[in-house]
């Protein structure tokens, strides 16, 4: 037997030992988990729908691990900084995301791009929640109808301002769907969440915004705002009532908002699947889900490959979109 074989046998010895040892570390460090608080970041300021959302199935989720789930508000290019936040975390499952519509499959298409890619730099957990948008504006305005909207949105001597969490936001594309879709000549104005447009909106700054359902359903229901239309292809459960855009004389018209779990790449399988099945669980959780559905959302739990399936598709109708209006 020659030396050169020797040293190799005893080279792939070693590597098959270090393969084993790593693989019962993962193991052992997945069995354990977690051990400490798990940080939930969400790409919104506290107050809209995505932070909504992360506290409500936090609750449950902390409860389900035994260990509290904090959620941390990184605000800011529509949900760009917190998806950074958690494609630079150690993959370990303490840090993990709740992303939205727009961080993962419009932002990567907008002018600059993001800088992670939402396909190869996230490991997904399971989906959120998923609701469409409503199009909102004081209760005391004098625009009562989307066909008001439409026209008053028309009158190039009279700027009309509409508002949204973000650029490329589902809100902002919702807007600027329409605008193609009727002639309208609105201007946008971006926020860094659907609190701060709702101050905005509230505070007479702007005419219209088209919120997240978990941020208008509470001002509809308390009298502050009037719901005109919302954006999703059936009629939202919290606010049936109201009738969608299609139904008003824009057939075809569809945009809606959903958040899903995600966390670092090369996250261990093992944690990723304990993550999973506490938030699917959470979604399936009787009092959760009244939450959610009294807030205008409705739960959205799956699979991890249902997940990854249904970024891609979204990835790709999302980015002819965003091709075709003008920015």
């Amino acid at each position: 037997m020659s030396k050169s074989f020797i040293k190799y046998s005893s080279f792939f010895a070693s590597a098959l030992i270090g393969l084993g040892i790593a693989s019962a570390q993962a193991q052992s460090d997945a069995s354990k988990f977690p051990n400490k608080p798990i940080k939930l970041v969400v790409g919104f300021a506290p107050g809209g729908g995505t932070d909504s959302a992360a506290r409500t199935i936090a609750i449950k989720v902390s409860e389900l691990l035994g260990q509290t789930v904090v959620v941390e508000n990184r605000a800011g290019a529509g949900g760009n900084i917190a998806c950074e936040t958690v494609a630079r975390a150690a993959p370990d499952g303490y840090t993990i995301g709740l992303a939205n519509v727009g961080s993962l499959t419009v932002n990567p298409h907008m002018p600059g791009g993001t800088s992670y890619d939402p396909l190869k730099d996230f490991e997904m957990i399971s989906g959120g929640v998923a609701f469409s948008n409503v199009l909102v504006v004081r209760a005391d305005s004098t625009i009562k109808t989307l066909a008001e909207y439409v026209k008053a949105g028309q009158d190039k001597d009279k700027p009309l301002f509409y508002g949204s969490a973000g650029i490329g936001s589902a809100g902002h594309l919702s807007g600027e769907l329409l605008k193609n879709s009727s002639g309208m000549t609105t201007e946008h104005i971006n926020y860094k969440g659907g609190g701060p447009v709702m101050t905005d909106l509230l505070g007479g700054n702007i005419t219209a915004v088209f919120a997240s359902a978990p941020t208008a359903v509470p001002l509809v229901n308390s009298g502050k705002l009037r719901a005109l239309a919302v954006t999703g292809a059936l009629r939202a459960k919290a606010l049936p009532d109201v009738p969608t855009v299609a139904e008003q004389g824009y057939p075809g018209y569809r945009a809606t908002n959903w958040y899903g779990f995600i966390a670092p790449a090369k996250t261990p399988a093992a944690i990723v699947e304990k993550l999973n099945r506490a938030i699917v669980t959470a979604l399936k959780d009787p009092q959760t889900i009244e939450r959610l559905l009294n807030a205008g959302m409705e739960p959205d739990p799956s699979s991890q490959k249902e997940m990854r399936e249904f970024v891609a598709q979204e990835y790709e109708t999302w980015g002819k979109v965003v091709k075709g209006i003008k920015l």
